[in-house]
């Protein structure tokens, strides 16, 4: 049996009944590592050792009669963003390499009391800054559908890692679609909760107002069986909502007939691929025949999201990225001459481009005499679009639209031009601006074979009303479940 390729959820079924240990699946998925992680690059920090050791533990718990924990055996991947005690957590920068934090992330804790087992930090974009995982300073992640393609970004090496069963769950985070669009692109279920939905405690912030740590999974079921876990108040973070978490599971168990359903115009217009239009038509006709209720609505608003969002984000980074300056943690430059030019040339050695621009954009929106033209300004536009949606979900349930809109850019085709990679993140992003909750699951392949998503958009904190409506087209879409081939450009020549 390739234990690797089974989902989440029956992985804890054979655990829990004894048909296989969990040392054994952990077993099969760094074997799995192994051979096809060269290829694909998802990892950049394996933590073998402890794996074993924990999955050992497990193993001897329900030996001995225990009853098994809810993640039991349960092998996670962990963008290297959210800290993680004892393992080295780089953020995909240079100036963060050989930091070993203290303590974990609440999520990390969560995911560990659960019996989940973390078995490495993923690949992502420098700092959580950009679409492709290309501004990674240890080198790109390929997509396991096709090596020469993108695995999408910030979350790249998180979703490029369950794709290519290489671990059951991955935790991604979601500033402006980090989460979703790497879903997306690697043909599996990412998503971003509410803002205050789960713990943003040990998470390294880039944008605070938009950052949000949220689950990439193989299937709806195992999201939601994410969410039961990690979601919840935490006294740790000022930003947690102190509100009531649902049962994730058995909401997915309920149907839709008669949810209403907004399909917002904006999001159709030229420069959608007619490959992903389709096939987001075709999703619709899925969730008709199932007994919703379907319109087209406006969210007028959405074509200042872009702006609005490099605005608000980079000045928040600005702010939050002082903080590495060769002082007290990460890489310093060495033979300076003093501590103005050790802040520079540690700051422009330990830095990437994207990283670098985005600051002097946050600085430049932030600075005296610009303020009020450019960051005050984006926050009331933010305050627009966030009453577009409020005034949608008057009337709809749920809204659908394209996750992305395109399937997986070429490595290098977009690196070059800074807002040509910008417009990737064009439907997400108006979701993190008004924080709100969202999924994106596959909905179906292009001609060459590469997945396309779906995004379901939910109110404030009702994420179930968003799971359920994915399981449920999950459940009846009729689409081929489809694995990624991996294989090397030279092995893909000697087959030709």
């Amino acid at each position: 049996m390739n234990l690797h390729q089974l989902s989440a959820h029956k992985v804890i079924d054979l655990v829990s009944k004894k048909k296989v240990t969990a040392y054994e699946i952990i077993q099969d998925i760094y074997d799995r590592i192994d051979k096809v992680d060269s290829l694909v690059k998802a990892f950049l920090i394996l933590n073998q050792e402890d794996a074993f050791r924990q999955a050992k533990e497990i193993d001897i718990k329900l030996k001995d009669g225990e009853q098994p924990l809810p993640l039991a055996g349960v092998a996670v991947a962990v963008k290297d963003i959210i800290v993680t005690k004892g393992i080295e957590t780089t953020c995909g920068s240079k100036i963060l390499k050989g930091f070993y934090p203290p303590y974990n992330a609440t999520v990390i804790d969560k995911l560990m009391k659960a019996g989940a087992i973390i078995i490495g930090k993923t690949n992502m974009d420098e700092f959580a800054m950009g679409s492709s995982t290309e501004n990674s300073a240890f080198g790109p992640t390929q997509n396991p559908w096709d090596l020469e393609r993108v695995s999408g970004g910030s979350s790249g090496g998180s979703a490029a890692a369950v794709a290519a069963d290489e671990s059951f769950i991955a935790l991604g985070t979601d500033t402006g679609g980090s989460v979703r669009q790497p879903a997306s692109f690697c043909g599996v279920v990412g998503l971003k909760p509410t803002y205050g939905r789960v713990s943003r405690y040990g998470l390294i912030a880039y944008a605070s107002s938009l950052d949000q740590i949220g689950p990439i999974t193989k299937d709806v079921v195992d999201c939601a069986l994410t969410m039961n876990i990690i979601a919840g108040h935490d006294n740790k973070d000022s930003t947690s909502a102190d509100l009531e978490v649902p049962d994730y599971l058995r909401s997915c168990q309920e149907g839709i007939k008669n949810i209403k359903i907004g399909v917002p115009k904006e999001y159709f217009i030229k420069g959608i691929d007619i490959e992903v239009k389709d096939a987001v038509n075709k999703a619709l006709k899925v969730f008709e025949k199932l007994g919703a209720k379907i319109e087209e609505v406006s969210l007028p608003h959405t074509e200042y999201s872009l702006p609005t969002y490099y605005l608000i984000a980079t000045a928040e980074a600005s702010s939050n990225l002082a903080r590495y300056d060769g002082v007290q943690y990460g890489y310093r430059a060495k033979d300076c001459k003093n501590l103005s030019s050790m802040y520079e040339r540690t700051r422009s050695e330990g830095f990437g481009k994207e990283v670098k621009r985005r600051i002097m954009l946050g600085t430049y929106a932030l600075s005296s005499g610009y303020y009020d033209a450019y960051y005050l300004k984006a926050q009331k536009v933010r305050t627009l679009i966030r009453e577009d949606f409020t005034q949608a979900f008057n009337k709809y349930d749920i809204l659908i639209t394209p996750t992305s809109p395109t399937p997986a850019f070429k490595l290098n085709e977009k690196i070059a031009d800074p807002l040509t990679m910008y417009l990737s993140d064009i439907y997400t992003i108006p979701i993190n601006l008004a924080g709100i909750p969202a999924i994106s699951l596959n909905c179906g392949y292009t001609k060459s074979n590469l997945p396309i998503g779906l995004q379901i958009i939910g109110k404030p904190f009702e994420e179930e009303t968003i799971l359920r409506a994915a399981y449920n087209f999950e459940q009846n879409c009729e689409i081929e479940k489809r694995k990624p081939e991996i294989c090397s450009i030279k092995d893909k020549e000697n087959v030709e």
